[in-house]
């Protein structure tokens, strides 16, 4: 378990930098792109605080 949570933090950790980066080369939507990227690197720090607590 300890190793899919892992894996699953890192992926949405990596989608959140993505996203960062995807707000500032399209032409709309900026905001709420950057800050989906925002709640994706929230989410991927909360997976191991919260399954991984013991």
């Amino acid at each position: 378990m300890n190793v899919v949570a892992f894996i699953i933090a890192l992926a949405v950790f990596i989608l959140g930098f993505w996203l960062f980066g995807l707000a500032f080369t399209v032409t709309a939507l900026q905001g709420p792109i950057f800050i989906a990227g925002i709640v994706a690197i929230c989410v991927s720090l909360a997976i191991p605080f919260h399954w991984l607590r013991n």
